[in-house]
C-alpha cells in the first residue's frame, strides 16, 4: 500500500462524475479513513475556491510524483 498522509497532494486516477472531478485532478488529503482504505480529499480551483470535498478510495488516487506536470482545465458551468 502507498503511504499517503494528511495534507499530501494526490492525483485522481479515476473520474468521479458525481463530484465533477476527472482523472488527473489534484487535491489535498484532509482525512484518512480506515488506515488508508479511503481518503477525504479537498479539490480546489487555482484561485483557491473549493470545488469539492470527496471521499476517494485508495485505488482511485495516487501521490503526486516528482515527474508530474500541472495542467489546467476550465470548469463548465452547470
Amino acid at each position: 500500500r502507498v503511504n499517503i498522509h494528511e495534507h499530501d497532494c494526490v492525483v485522481l486516477t479515476a473520474d468521479l462524475p458525481a463530484d465533477g472531478l476527472e482523472a488527473g485532478d489534484v487535491g489535498t488529503v484532509v482525512h484518512i479513513h480506515r488506515g488508508g482504505e479511503a481518503y477525504e480529499v479537498e479539490f480546489m480551483t487555482l484561485a483557491g475556491n473549493t470545488l469539492a470535498v470527496a471521499t476517494v478510495l485508495a485505488g482511485q488516487c495516487r501521490p503526486v510524483s516528482k515527474r508530474d506536470v500541472s495542467h489546467v482545465r476550465e470548469l463548465v458551468a452547470a
